[in-house]
């Protein structure tokens, strides 16, 4: 079967977040997809396979990463979508069936596609010093993203803190379902961006991911309240770093990007 590696939330190769692609005819054995997981060794790999006309949703969507099977994954979703339209198998909006719900991507004419994903519901809470200690940076406010994204979100004071994180990933592991989101508002959004973040999920076997299609679920709501504008641009500032357009229509968060095939192969376990 014909397995692909795909950049996310980029226009150019070796940038945004890579993910695997395959698509099935079904889904084989849990054991299986994990380890196929594992050998491809990104942040998530998805596997995809066709459901009869008629239904909810067009397409079957699973996400892993090295580790575990996950909830919700925008980047791979994301990928997923880039692989149907550009192979082909798909034509118009796909509708995917996740354990998020059925979520749907639209492909438009400047290659890039959008996400239909649920909201994140934030609830404040407070400031744990433990995490200001783990992070190496001291949060100034704190919220829990709820069941589908399962991180902590915290904010800082600037940007350039943001930026200069070195976390310790081991003492991460105690304070989320899943992990930390880290952001703070632009410094500059003459630069394009109206905010920034990094994502560390040492649970599930990721230290930093590059581009948390997922984790702007819940950094869009938090930063429309804040800044006042429901379409937003976030920059993840990762080493590979890669940029989410966010458009927050209530209950539902729009994702787009773009996404580049990068390597194209053949899977023979």
């Amino acid at each position: 079967m014909r397995i692909r590696i795909v950049d996310a939330f980029t226009d150019r190769p070796f940038a945004g977040n890579p993910a695997g692609v395959l698509l099935l005819d079904a889904f084989p054995s849990d054991d299986w997809l994990q380890n196929v997981a594992l050998e491809v060794n990104h942040a998530e790999t998805a596997f995809a396979h066709p459901l009869p006309e008629g239904g909810e949703a067009d397409w079957a969507l699973r996400w892993f990463t090295p580790a575990t099977e996950v909830d919700m994954c925008g980047h791979a979703t994301l990928a997923t979508a880039h692989v149907l339209r550009s192979t082909d198998a798909a034509d118009g909006p796909v509708r995917f069936a996740t354990r998020s719900g059925v979520l749907t991507a639209t492909a438009h004419d400047d290659g890039s596609i959008t996400l239909d994903f649920p909201t994140a519901p934030l609830t404040e809470v407070a400031v744990d010093p433990a995490i200001g200690k783990a992070l190496g940076a001291e949060p100034v406010a704190a919220v829990d993203t709820g069941r589908n994204v399962g991180d902590l979100l915290v904010e800082l004071a600037d940007e350039q803190a943001v930026h200069a994180l070195r976390p310790d990933h081991k003492a991460l592991v105690a304070h989320s379902e899943r992990g930390i989101i880290a952001t703070a508002r632009a410094e500059d959004p003459t630069r394009g961006y109206d905010f920034v973040s990094r994502c560390f999920f040492p649970r599930v076997g990721i230290d930093e991911d590059p581009v948390t299609g997922s984790a702007h679920t819940a950094l869009a709501p938090y930063w429309s309240q804040r800044l006042g504008r429901d379409e937003l641009t976030g920059l993840q500032a990762s080493p590979r770093s890669g940029r989410v357009r966010t458009a927050l229509r209530g209950d539902r968060t729009l994702l787009t990007g773009s996404a580049v095939t990068v390597i194209e192969g053949e899977l023979h376990a």
